[in-house]
Order: C-alpha cells, then sequence, then structure tokens
C-alpha cells in the first residue's frame, strides 16, 4: 500500500517516462501534499473552537476527510490522535459532536499508522462505558464497538483491559434490540416478497448469491439445537409423540391403563413398534439418545405424519405387510436420514464469506427442511423396492439415496416439485447407467495408448491455459484494501500491460464498472524487478496485521509481489477464483509452474474434452493396448501397379 510520495518515487525513473512526464507527476503529488497538510492544519485548530456550531462543521470535515491517507498522515503529524482521544476522556462532547469526534478517530486509525498500544485506561474506560450504557445513540454505540473490536484484534495488552470493562451480559441487550427488528421484518415480509428475490427477472449478483447463501446457512443452523439434543426417555411429553406416530399409523386410540392386562399392552405395542421400523421394539425412545440427528429426526417424522398423513400410513402399511427381511424400517431410516440430509447441508457450520451456493428451492416454503425430508423419506421407500432390498442392504439403499439426492442438488432445483420430478427421473436404474457409464470411461481413459495421448497434449494444454491466465491479467482486477478491522472501503486497480512487461496500478475513488485504462494508473512495477510471489500468511500484510491474521478467509486469499530488495505490492483477491487467476499468472510471468486448484481443474477439463474429440471417429473401436505388428519385409520390392 502507497503511503507517502517516498513510497511512490520508484516510478518516477522509469526510463519510458519524459522529464516532462516525470515534472508533471510530481508536481501534482507535491500540490496534494501541500494541499492535505494546509486542511490538516487548518481542521486541527477548527475542532478546538469554542463554538460548539463551528467545532461540529470542523468534525463533519475531519470525519470525511479522515479516509485519504495522505490527509491522516499530516493529521497524525500535528499530534491529532491525541487531540481526539483528550476530547472524548473529557467526556464533554454528547450527540452529533462525539460522533463524528469517533468516526474521524476509527477512520484515522484504520490506515494503521499509529499503534493500538499507545493508548491509555481512561481513554479503552471511557469507549466501553458507550457500550454498557443501555440508551445510547446508534451511531456512537457503533464506533464504540468498532474501537473495541480493533483493540481486541490488534493487542493482547488492550485485550485483557477491555475484558474487565466489557462482558457478555452487556452485549446481550444490543442483541436482542437487533434481534426483535429483525423479526419484525421476517414476520411482516410475506412468502410473496421472499420469492420475488429469488424469482426476478434480472440475473442474481454475487453480492445477493452471497447474503442467499449465508440467509440460507442461518435458517439450517437454527436446527442444529434439536439435532444435538437427545431424548429423554423419561420425558412424557416427548413419548407422547412416539405414541402420536403409531395412532396415526395405526389409527388406534391410547388404551386406559385399565384395558386389557399389562403383558398384553406390551404386546401390542412392541408389535406396532416393530411395523413403525425402530431398532428398539420395545422402548424406541432410545433409538432418539445418538446425535446427531437427536430429536430433529423425531420431529420429521412427526411432520410427516401429520402433513402428508396418506403417504406416511401408505409406507408403514406396506412396509409391514412384507416379509421381515423386505421391509424397510421406517423408523430406522427416518433417523439415518435425518443425519445424512444434515451433513449434505452442513447444519451447524458457520458460513463461507465467498460462498455463492445456495439453493432456491428452500426459499418456497416456509418449512423447508421438513418438507425436503418428507420428500427425500418417500424417495428412499422407493429406491427400496426398486433394489429389492433386504434389511442386510440397508446401508447399500443409503449409499444410493444420497447420491440420488446429490445429483438432483447439483441441478439448483427451483421448487419441491421441480426437486420431486429430478428425484423421479433419477430411478436406481437411472443411477446404475450412471455409474456404468462413467466406469467405462474412466476404465478407457486408463489404457496405455490413451495415457500416451494424454501425456502428447498436456503441453499444449498447460500453454492455452498459461495464456488465457495472462490475458486475464492484462484485463485487471479490481481489488479492495482491507484494514485491520476488515473494513474494505477502498479500492485500487492493477493490470498487465500488453507486452506483459509492466505491472500498472493505483487507487480508486470507487469500483470500476468495466477496464481502468493505463493512462489512469500511475504507478508502475517492471515484471523484471519481481523477485517471487508469496502468498497466504508469508505475505507481509498478513504478518504485520493482528486482525487479518485472524481471518482464515482473508488470509486464503492474500499474496503479494516482492521486487528489489525489500519492496512489495500487496493483494488481497476478491475470491478465490481471481486469486488462482493472479498466483497462475504471475508465477507464468515468472517462468514458474502454475499450482492452484484451478489450473488443475481447468486442465482436467480441457484435456477431457481434447481427448474426447481426438477420439471422436474410434467410438465403438477398442483401442489395442499394444500396437499392430510390423508385417515382415517382402522378398523383393519390384512391384508394379497397374491402373488398367
Amino acid at each position: 500500500e502507497v503511503t507517502s510520495i517516498r513510497d511512490r518515487s520508484f516510478h518516477l525513473e522509469s526510463p519510458g517516462q519524459s522529464v516532462m512526464d516525470r515534472a508533471g507527476v510530481l508536481n501534482v503529488l507535491y500540490t496534494q501534499c501541500i494541499s492535505s497538510s494546509q486542511t490538516a492544519a487548518q481542521l486541527h485548530e477548527r475542532i478546538q473552537s469554542s463554538s460548539m456550531d463551528a467545532k461540529l462543521e470542523a468534525l463533519k470535515d475531519l470525519a470525511n476527510s479522515s479516509r485519504d491517507v495522505t490527509f491522516a498522515q499530516e493529521f497524525i503529524n500535528l499530534d491529532g490522535i491525541s487531540l481526539l482521544t483528550q476530547m472524548v476522556e473529557s467526556g464533554t462532547d454528547f450527540g452529533d459532536l462525539l460522533s463524528f469526534t469517533l468516526t474521524a478517530f476509527v477512520e484515522l486509525m484504520d490506515h494503521g499508522i499509529v499503534s493500538w498500544d499507545t493508548f491509555s485506561v481512561a481513554f479503552i474506560k471511557k469507549i466501553a462505558g458507550y457500550v454498557n450504557k443501555s440508551a445510547m445513540d446508534t451511531a456512537v454505540l457503533q464506533r464504540s464497538l468498532a474501537i473495541l473490536e480493533s483493540m481486541v484484534l490488534n493487542s493482547q495488552d488492550l485485550y485483557q483491559k477491555v475484558a474487565q470493562e466489557i462482558t457478555i451480559g452487556q452485549l446481550i441487550p444490543h442483541l436482542q434490540g437487533y434481534i426483535i427488528k429483525l423479526s419484525m421484518i421476517g414476520k411482516y415480509c410475506n412468502r410473496k416478497n421472499r420469492k420475488n428475490v429469488i424469482r426476478s427477472p434480472k440475473p442474481i449478483n454475487d453480492e445477493m448469491a452471497h447474503q442467499l447463501y449465508v440467509l440460507q446457512v442461518l435458517t439450517f443452523n437454527l436446527l442444529e439445537d434439536r439435532m444435538m439434543t437427545k431424548m429423554d426417555p423419561q420425558d412424557q411429553a416427548q413419548r407422547d409423540i412416539i405414541f402420536e406416530l403409531r395412532r396415526i399409523a395405526f389409527d388406534v386410540e391410547c388404551e386406559p391403563n385399565n384395558s386389557g392386562s399389562i403383558e398384553k399392552r406390551k404386546s401390542m405395542y412392541t408389535r406396532d413398534y416393530k411395523k413403525l421400523g425402530f431398532i428398539n421394539h420395545v422402548n424406541p425412545a432410545m433409538d432418539f439418545t445418538q446425535i446427531p440427528p437427536g430429536m430433529l429426526a423425531l420431529d420429521n417424522m412427526l411432520y410427516f405424519a401429520r402433513h402428508h398423513q396418506d403417504a406416511y400410513i401408505r409406507i408403514v402399511l406396506e412396509n409391514s405387510s412384507r416379509e421381515d427381511k423386505h421391509e424397510c424400517p421406517f423408523g430406522r431410516s427416518s433417523i439415518e436420514l435425518t443425519k445424512m440430509l444434515c451433513e449434505t447441508l452442513k447444519v451447524g457450520e458457520l458460513p463461507s464469506e465467498n460462498c455463492h451456493d445456495f439453493h432456491p428451492m428452500f426459499f418456497t416454503h416456509d418449512r423447508s427442511f421438513e418438507e425436503f425430508f418428507c420428500i427425500c423419506i418417500q424417495l428412499l421407500n422407493k429406491t427400496w423396492k426398486e433394489m429389492r432390498a433386504t434389511s442386510e442392504d440397508f446401508n447399500k439403499v443409503m449409499q444410493v439415496v444420497r447420491e440420488q439426492i446429490m445429483r438432483a442438488l447439483t441441478q439448483k432445483p427451483n421448487s419441491l416439485d421441480q426437486l420431486k420430478s429430478r428425484l423421479q427421473n433419477l430411478s436406481y436404474t437411472e443411477i446404475l447407467k450412471i455409474r456404468q457409464s462413467e466406469r467405462m470411461n474412466q476404465e478407457d481413459f486408463q489404457s496405455r495408448p490413451i495415457l500416451e495421448l494424454r501425456e502428447k497434449i498436456q503441453p499444449e494444454i498447460m500453454e492455452l491455459i498459461k495464456q488465457q491466465r495472462l490475458n486475464r491479467l492484462c484485463d485487471g482486477t479490481c481489488f479492495r484494501k482491507i484494514s485491520s478491522r476488515r473494513r474494505q472501503d477502498k479500492f485500487w486497480y492493477c493490470r498487465l500491460s500488453p507486452n506483459h512487461k509492466v505491472l500498472h496500478y493505483g487507487d480508486l475513488e470507487e469500483s470500476p464498472q468495466g477496464e481502468v485504462s493505463h493512462d489512469l494508473l500511475q504507478e508502475k512495477l517492471p515484471v523484471a524487478d519481481i523477485k517471487a510471489v508469496v502468498t497466504g500468511k508469508d505475505c507481509p500484510h498478513m504478518k504485520e496485521k493482528g486482525a487479518l491474521k485472524q481471518n482464515k478467509e482473508v488470509l486464503e486469499l492474500a499474496f503479494s509481489v516482492l521486487y528489489e530488495s525489500d519492496e512489495y505490492l500487496n493483494f488481497i483477491a476478491p475470491d478465490k477464483h481471481e486469486y488462482c487467476v493472479w498466483t497462475d499468472g504471475l508465477n507464468a510471468l515468472l517462468g514458474k509452474e502454475m499450482t492452484s486448484d484451478f489450473t488443475k481443474s481447468d486442465m482436467d477439463t480441457l484435456l477431457s474434452m481434447e481427448m474426447k474429440l481426438r477420439l471422436l471417429d474410434l467410438e465403438n473401436i477398442q483401442i489395442p493396448e499394444a500396437p499392430p505388428p510390423i508385417p515382415k519385409e517382402p522378398s523383393n520390392y519390384d512391384f508394379v501397379y497397374d491402373c488398367n
């Protein structure tokens, strides 16, 4: 990150620039520096005004100007940070005055120029006091929390001091207020409006897709509590759910305690629980003591029995009329299926910061997980019959059902009805055909002639991937500057010159809509000066900033270009794809191997496609393992060919 004229000066010596060009750039930088210095001095004086109105306007201007790193450096040189902390510690400013004071402080500290370890305990207590107050201005509360977060993330000593001032109990009231507001929004935002977000004719952009993915993950994570709750065999309310399953399936009412002998009633219950497919026929409550899926499996079974009663009764009675070894145990199947669905949908896992993988069908129903279970339990019963399975085949059936569900989900059905339709087409017979086709293709591609052809084609494909990566670098990418508090409101752009000899880069006011021309990018880095490309925790900006070092997502997207002796250009890619494109492209420029996951994926895809195209004329022809033998030489070469 460029922070001063001294840091930027290397590009003024570029031989490709004329003296006039260099003088012009130097003049612009000099003017900018003088202007920032004057503005900083004026604001430093204005915020100490005795007039409250003048002071408020000065603090507003300071909050806006502090985003600029050059101004921030000049203001900090005037001991501006100390002045702001004194204003906070004095406790004389409230409302908008305090809000803009804290905003300016946050913006200045965001540049990483001043260490967080320099602040006093009195300042920490003052900021913590704003958080601990029940009725505090929202803007002040947000800035105070941001300051405390940065202290905790950037200093172990401050972490201990903040922990003494702030407890979880003091943060809960603030969270409760937001939860109530979100609940009200969810209550009054009807399903029709939610569908309009998903089914809008406009394509869903990456940001919206990510937010929908996060919403999907958080919605399913609400199931985690039930998934990790064991059933209490002594809890009568929980036992009543099992009685309800029996009542719906066999249309029986709970008998009073004095009806018939105890042994007769026990025998009757055991018989019915066996028909319901529980493992423990005597006390089926024991089946739900395994976590996961815990009580979530019982919840799903009850939902299916109540809301899809005909299908539930049909499955139970159908299986109870079969031979013991051929019946599909509904209870055991439901428990294992619930566990499988939780694994498939990753219930209980935190959302990724860069994932966009959401399923539209889960936003079409208020009880989407339960409905998903109802569809899948009927699929399981259907697949069981198609496989003519016995109790020994239970695990095989579950493997087939998992494959059916995963293949259907990859098609991203828009509704639960579409999911049903696609699962209907993925019968056991169809799964066998798909498996056989994949196996045959795999076997064909492992033969010796095919492997030799792959080795011959591979360098051509690698060169094609290399050219694609370099072309993408020539197009350029907009990167975000991420501070120690993970703020991402500043941009810079970098692109490779068409002759692949220079990297052009520079700061931007906002994210561009298309490519940024080379003329707008003032900074230059010759490719010949690049010494190495480092990634992850080896990057200088990952070692410097504690907050980023603790953020695994950011760590996986970080890379740096090292040049000269100790200079470096730091990157944080917007996503995994751009990370792979840039690290591959930079390694290609340095003559090194491209080792990213995307290169391997592209190689497999392009190589497979090229192989199939070249072997198209050999379809249904058996390729021998060895080349045909060369015939013996003829006795003489006096051949005569008579056209007549």
